[in-house]
């Protein structure tokens, strides 16, 4: 059975890689699987200068899923070249490095990073655009065309030796739009989704469990728009989609990649079972030889609609 893949470039054993800001930068995982077997491994996001995150309580559980706030806490890109990226450099997977622009915002801090990791030994870089664009009012770059193009396009013009993967949010009205947008702008992939904004309520304090009210809604509970929301953009664009929203095992990687994502991301999961992913990919090659399925690739977006 063939399980490899070719996702902008990047050479995956197979198509399962770890979400960003569920791993970490893997060290803590790597007790407990072989970083050596998943398909990449997306590291935690990090921004060109260390950044606090929000104050606690900023993570919860809710019925089927979780919510953070965890306000993108990284040690900044130094660190990360300094310590992190020479231990993963160890490992035979590659490394997709998602990035955001640091409290700033603007579209010249994320330019700024997008410099400095198009000169390092890594495979990749993800973008996130569910981060506030102060410029703009505090609206986040990833809920419109104009701006997932714009912030797209100036990333573009300096990381010019990496593929360019854009991660869009799922708090808009029409995912097709800033699927657009990234495409237009010369992104070699998307990802979606990102979490979903939601709140949960102390009923006997009466008062939001975070700590700045809202947070990101992840896990099972959110599995059926992410998977909805991946049919549309991959028909809404040409670029390579990778899949993620609740994914937690083979089963609904497979879900996933036949809606049309050619690679599939597994956050939550990483923290309910620290050996989800490995298991993943041991279920999708169940799954292939269960159904006589010589090349994984071929199942990509063969659902057949109603």
């Amino acid at each position: 059975m063939k399980t490899e893949i070719d996702f902008c470039g990047i050479k995956m054993k197979n198509p399962v890689t770890v979400a960003s800001g569920t791993f970490g930068y893997g060290r803590g995982h790597s007790e407990f699987i072989d970083l050596n077997k998943l398909g990449a491994i997306i590291t935690k996001g990090t921004s060109l200068k260390p950044k606090t995150g929000n104050k606690p309580p900023r993570i919860c559980e809710t019925d089927s899923g979780m919510m953070n706030c965890i306000g993108l806490e990284n040690p900044g890109l130094d660190y990360f070249m300094e310590v992190d990226l020479p231990w993963l450099k160890k490992f035979d997977t590659p490394i997709i490095v998602n990035c955001f622009g640091g409290t700033e915002g603007t579209v010249e801090a994320y330019v700024e990073i997008c410099k400095v990791l198009n000169t390092l030994p890594i495979d990749g870089v993800e973008i996130n655009l569910s981060c506030p664009n102060v410029k703009a009012g505090c609206l986040a770059f990833g809920t419109t065309y104009e701006g997932v193009k714009e912030i797209t396009t100036a990333c573009r013009k300096v990381l010019t030796s990496k593929p360019l993967i854009v991660k869009l949010t799922p708090n808009v009205t029409d995912i097709t739009l800033p699927a657009k947008g990234a495409e237009d702008a010369g992104a070699d992939g998307i990802s979606l989704i990102n979490t979903l904004t939601a709140m949960k309520i102390d009923i006997e304090k009466r008062k939001p469990i975070l700590s700045i009210n809202t947070g990101g809604l992840s896990g099972p509970a959110i599995k059926p728009v992410a998977v909805r929301m991946v049919y549309q953009a991959s028909h809404a664009v040409k670029i390579p989609v990778m899949g993620l929203g609740g994914i937690m095992n083979g089963d609904d990687a497979i879900e996933f990649m036949l809606a049309g994502a050619k690679c599939i991301s597994m956050g939550s999961a990483n923290l309910v079972d620290p050996e989800s992913s490995i298991k993943a990919i041991a279920g999708i090659e169940d799954y292939m030889k269960r159904h006589n399925i010589e090349d994984i690739n071929s199942i990509i977006g063969a659902v057949e609609m109603n």
